[in-house]
């Protein structure tokens, strides 16, 4: 009787009814993290595809394609006017109020325990899934407090690097043109460049390190998508499956790593002991020793775990170099594509070569880099222009009771997601003229004239003013780096770094102008850079 039923059974598992169970289960998914997701005052308006079950699941479907649209048509519509609006999120997540330019300090004045900035990344990455559930919180916070103050000392290893990438990347035939993938190029320079700060001078110099850092980046960002397709009550179950890989990768480059960390762990408690042999000794300074300074400081044992300090370079890993790559990429090619009556790499050398023979020690210093004026204005200008996701401001509601904008009226539970628009606020006529034009001077023309008047006649209220023009400095009209107490810590190296390329990458080769900048592409809320993008290239003579 049994065996009779369980052949009935068999018998009606037909493909048809397998296909029918799965998307009735998957449907039933989605409507069951529809209910639970947070709804949002009807007084505020919407954008996209509308509401109720059908417009959801349009929105759901559109945002691959039209989410850049529909925050194009809030800026318009609502954020010039002051007023909050909702847009379509991806299927995982809820929609998001996008929060206007004028309302930039009532969102991020909120306490952390009311309105998150790390779970609202966290979720928007899936980051206990992707960083291997590690907590990302302790090396973020811990290489805020250690990048700034050891990052003069690490200037000329850094300055090392850059010229021994591109060297090796660009070539030193001055005869011949060469013909480069500019997004390869990129990858052959940041990573070696970035674990220098990371994981020290020896570790940095291993390709298959790095590779496996970047392979490890790419992953996140493509199962950051293929997650945000999922219903989020299905997440625990499809998620080990999807990042399967990031363990791979994790477990590939912590071979690598586990004895450099090991024998500075020693290294470092021979020191502290008094032992004699290492009187003289200091540790290397980059993150892997921050980790181990840092979790002894905290008394936190597990934070000295070989496995834990592996894990925790991945998401400076996949935030430094995914980042800066596309970053870079699009530098080079905003400059390529510039008005060719401006010669702006001839600008930009004359500047580079001029302020570096001014420096005695024969490498760039804080102060020296801090005058390239020019090349810092190209990088701002080409960051402000080429943004590669649509907002990197992003706030979850953690208050218990949700919170209340006073200004509008509404109130908003917990769970809530709130954005502020980088794309509109970096292309507003209203405050960057011609802001669908790339110039590169921008930013460096105010405080050229600034510098070159007498010293009598130097405002200082008018010099801090002009000093606020430069990369680093966040605001709620500048916002590569997003803005507030939660601003990139990161952002000082990124700068030293950039620029340092691009000075030497204009002293010491020629690179030929495109005629027309190649286009990205947009998926949801992030770029696709054109990485078929070639440049030719000629050593200098």
């Amino acid at each position: 009787m049994t065996a009779s039923l369980s052949l009935l059974l068999l018998e009606s598992l037909t493909a048809g009814r397998i296909a029918l169970a799965i998307l009735i289960f998957t449907v039933s998914s989605f409507i069951v993290d529809f209910t639970w997701k947070p709804r949002y005052p009807s007084s505020i308006p919407r954008v996209g595809f509308g509401g109720g079950i059908i417009g959801t699941f349009r929105n759901w479907i559109g945002y691959v394609t039209h989410f850049n649209a529909w925050v194009e048509e809030g800026y318009e519509k609502y954020t010039k006017n002051d007023r909050a609006y909702v847009v379509p999120s991806a299927p995982s997540r809820p929609q998001e109020i996008v929060v206007p330019r004028s309302q930039t300090s009532w969102l991020l004045e909120f306490p952390d325990r009311d309105v998150s900035s790390q779970e609202a990344h966290d979720d928007l990455l899936h980051g206990h899934f992707q960083f291997l559930k590690t907590n990302d919180h302790f090396p973020i916070t811990t290489l805020h407090k250690h990048l700034a103050r050891n990052l003069v000392g690490l200037l000329p290893g850094i300055q090392e690097d850059v010229h021994e990438c591109i060297d090796k990347t660009f070539g030193t035939d001055t005869e011949n043109w060469k013909t480069l993938n500019l997004w390869e190029a990129w990858l052959s320079i940041v990573p070696q460049v970035t674990n220098r700060v990371l994981v020290g001078k020896e570790t940095c110099h291993n390709k298959a390190f790095t590779d496996s850092q970047v392979a490890f980046a790419d992953t996140v960002v493509r199962n950051s998508f293929i997650l945000n397709m999922f219903p989020k009550i299905l997440h625990p179950v499809v998620a080990p499956f999807i990042v399967t890989p990031n363990w791979w990768h994790w477990r590939k480059s912590f071979r690598m790593v586990r004895p450099l960390i090991e024998q500075r762990q020693r290294d470092m408690a021979h020191k502290a002991a008094g032992h004699p042999d290492y009187d003289a000794w200091e540790p290397e300074e980059c993150l892997i020793t921050w980790l181990i300074r840092q979790a002894q400081a905290d008394g936190c044992a597990d934070g000295l775990d070989p496995a834990v300090i592996s894990k925790s370079l991945l998401p400076i890993e996949f935030a430094a170099i995914h980042t800066t790559v596309i970053t870079g990429h699009n530098l080079i090619l905003d400059l390529l594509s510039a008005d060719p009556k401006e010669n702006i790499m001839d600008v930009l050398k004359e500047e580079a070569s001029r302020v570096f023979s001014e420096e005695k020690t024969g490498y760039w210093t804080k102060t020296g880099l801090s005058r390239l004026h020019r090349v810092d204005s190209a990088i701002r200008e080409s960051m402000r222009f080429s943004h590669f996701a649509t907002a990197l401001t992003h706030r979850k509601v953690t208050a218990k009771d949700g919170i209340t904008n006073s200004k509008e009226g509404w109130h908003v539970p917990y769970g809530s997601y709130l954005m502020i628009d980088l794309a509109g606020t970096h292309h507003d006529p209203g405050i960057y003229p011609e802001p669908n034009k790339f110039d590169p001077l921008r930013f460096s023309r105010e405080r050229e004239e600034f510098e070159a008047r007498p010293q009598d006649q130097k405002d200082p209220e008018e010099a801090l003013r002009v000093k606020r023009l430069g990369m680093v400095t966040t605001s709620d009209t500048y916002l590569p780096f997003s803005h507030g107490r939660h601003a990139c810590p990161g952002r000082f190296f990124v700068a030293h770094e950039l620029k340092m390329i691009l000075a030497y990458l204009v002293q010491t080769y020629e690179i030929k102008p495109i005629a027309e900048r190649p286009k990205p592409i947009w998926i949801g809320q992030t770029i696709v850079p054109p990485i078929d993008a070639k440049i030719e290239v000629r050593r200098r003579k």
